[in-house]
Parts: C-alpha cells; sequence; structure tokens
C-alpha cells in the first residue's frame, strides 16, 4: 500500500488499535479513529476493566487521537452487541455450549457497520489492532503466533478483505510496545486486558446467572449413574475438571458433555474428553468451499494448536475427522481450518 488513503482505524482504547493508527499516521495516510460504544458499563464493576466498553477505554482512545491529532468519532452499537453477542452469550451457555462472543462481535457488529461508517466518511479502508495478516486476498496468521486472532476472524467476508487492514500482523507484541512508546502515545504502556469486555471479571457463571433463567441439575457418570449435584449447565464446557468439587474414581475427573435437556453434566476420565471426529456447521470457506475433503490443521479453541485433520464438505457444514484424538472439543466454539498460516476457512463445532 504506497498511495496515500483515507482509512478509519477502529479504536479500543488499547495499545494494539492505537500503535496501528500511529504506523498509519506515519506512513502519511488520512486517519481518522472511531470507537464503538458496545457495552454501557457505567455505575458497574464491569466500567473499571472493560475493553470496548467502559468509559476509560473511550477516553484512552480520544486521548490517542488528539495526541495523534487525528479526528475522533464514537459509534453507538449498544443495541446491536446486546441482541447479537451478549443474549447469544448467554443463551449459549444455557444451552449447555460454550460460546465464543469475539467471533459472533466480529460477525455481526463491528466489521461491516465499521466498513460502512468508513466509505460514508470518504475512507477506502478499515484498519483494526488485530494481530493477522491480509496477502493476496488471502486471510494468514499473524507473524507473532502468541498473539494470533486469525482464529476470530475466519467469518469475514471474502469480498470485504481488499478494503481490511492489519497493521500489526508482522509485528510482535514486544515490538508494538516499543514502538507505542516510541510515539510517546499516551496509553503505551495500558495492562492488557485478558478477558471479555464485558465479563471483564471472567465470572461468566456469574454474568449468565444474572442474565436467565436456569436451573441444578445432575452430575453422572457414563453410565448415567448419579454423582451428584450441580448449579447449572451453564458453568461447565468439555474437557473442564475445576468445578467439580472432587474426583470420582481413582483418576481425575473431567466434563466429556453437557446435556442441557436433562440438565446432566457427564464426567469421566480425562481420554473420554477428547475426540476423533465433529461434525461443523455453518462453515465460511475464505475463497469458496472446496469441491473434495481437504487436509488442514483444525483449531477448535483459540489456545489451542491447530490439529492434523482432513475436513469434508458436507452441504454448508463439515466433518472434521482428526488424525489424532483431539482434547476438549466443546459444543458452540469456533473450529478454524489452517493451510499452513493460510485460514481456509471455519465453523461452529455442534
Amino acid at each position: 500500500m504506497s498511495a496515500k488513503e483515507t482509512i478509519v482505524v477502529a479504536l479500543s482504547g488499547g495499545v494494539d488499535s492505537a500503535t496501528a493508527a500511529a504506523i498509519l499516521v506515519e506512513e502519511g495516510h488520512r486517519v481518522i479513529g472511531i470507537s464503538m460504544r458496545l457495552y454501557d458499563a457505567r455505575g458497574t464493576a464491569e466500567a473499571a476493566g472493560g475493553r470496548c466498553c467502559g468509559p476509560r477505554d473511550l477516553e484512552d482512545a480520544r486521548k490517542v487521537c488528539a495526541h495523534l491529532d487525528i479526528p475522533f468519532y464514537v459509534a453507538d452499537y449498544e443495541e446491536a452487541f446486546r441482541k447479537a453477542v451478549i443474549d447469544d452469550f448467554v443463551g449459549e451457555y444455557a444451552a449447555g455450549r460454550t460460546p465464543n462472543p469475539c467471533v459472533r462481535c466480529n460477525e455481526r457488529v463491528k466489521f461491516r457497520p465499521l466498513l460502512q461508517r468508513a466509505r460514508a466518511l470518504g475512507a477506502s479502508r478499515l484498519a483494526t489492532g488485530h494481530y493477522a495478516r491480509l496477502e493476496g486476498g488471502r486471510l494468514l496468521r499473524a507473524v507473532d503466533e502468541g498473539k494470533d486472532q486469525s482464529y476470530f476472524l475466519f467469518t469475514l467476508p471474502t469480498s470485504d478483505l481488499g478494503a481490511l487492514l492489519f497493521p500489526l500482523g508482522g509485528l510482535t507484541k514486544e515490538e508494538v510496545r516499543a514502538r507505542a512508546r516510541a510515539y510517546g502515545l499516551p496509553n503505551a504502556d495500558k495492562a492488557e486486558s485478558q478477558e471479555i469486555c464485558f465479563v471483564p471479571d471472567g465470572d461468566h457463571a456469574a454474568f449468565v446467572e444474572r442474565r436467565a433463567e436456569l436451573h441444578e441439575g445432575e452430575l453422572v457418570d457414563q453410565e448415567g449413574h448419579v454423582l451428584g449435584r450441580h448449579g447449572g449447565v451453564h458453568r461447565f464446557t468439555v474437557g473442564q475438571r475445576r468445578g467439580l468439587g472432587r474426583s470420582f474414581g481413582p483418576t481425575p475427573s473431567y466434563v466429556v458433555a453437557v446435556d442441557a435437556l436433562t440438565r446432566r453434566v457427564v464426567v469421566g476420565p480425562r481420554k473420554d474428553a477428547a475426540r476423533t471426529e465433529v461434525a461443523v456447521t455453518d462453515v465460511r470457506w475464505v475463497s469458496g468451499p472446496p469441491a473434495a475433503p481437504v487436509r488442514a490443521g483444525v483449531q477448535v479453541r483459540h489456545r489451542h494448536r491447530a490439529a492434523a485433520a482432513e475436513v469434508v464438505p458436507e452441504g454448508r457444514g463439515a466433518r472434521v475427522v482428526f488424525d489424532q484424538p483431539e482434547w476438549a472439543v466443546a459444543p458452540g466454539q469456533a473450529a478454524v481450518f489452517y493451510e499452513g498460516p493460510v485460514v481456509l476457512g471455519g465453523g461452529w463445532i455442534m
């Protein structure tokens, strides 16, 4: 990208998006900052730590734009975010699944609306602080694999990729911090949040309990024998060990299945929380669906490694057959398909 352009940068208030904006300013582009107000945390504990949510983060984004001498706007998407992300998050946990709100936010709330606003402001591109790369119409992992966020971006429409920029994709986190300090950004040393923006304290169960009618149920073994009681299926995910209270046998017990219909949480040995095959629904292919099964690395959670597998397209879904049993494959999570660093596509684990 050599020609100077008008570019909108999505600013969260954090150091990554701020550095992305500073890089584009340094390159000579006309940069406009936009923050999305997604979750009104005012007057709650969430106000202290959330990303994209608390007043502090919007103020930090405003300070960054003042420092860079670029325009700053706030776009209110609170209602859309509540319906598309928060309600989905609560409903999925209540249904015994494990949601991924960051993927849902990118898919349903963030990119398309911001692209539309960018074009309305006369901008040709939208940039974000995500750690990912775009090359030749393809979405790739970031250079810093420890910070890579391509897993959260598989739902981006292929038609939009040419209008997106990820200025941090070729940098490590350490290099981003160093650049932020060199630019004198006011949030250069701001701590990162490791939690979901609207659940900054990390207590997902308590968040869901405040918003849904939930019921106690039974802990059972794989033969259906009742081992104890639990406080609700929303408290469990496949592969979980903590929160069971104790082990039910000579070896540690893990969640191997969650059945919201019967309100039963099934526990067993660690090996039984692994799967050799999984069905994936609502699959998106970045460059169109393949005509035949493909070999891929399949990543079933953000922090998991990609596991070798065969991905078999089946209508709007796919069947994933792992070479070796894959640990903690949880319904509701995203399964993302990679060919080396290239994102082929992904979908939702059934």
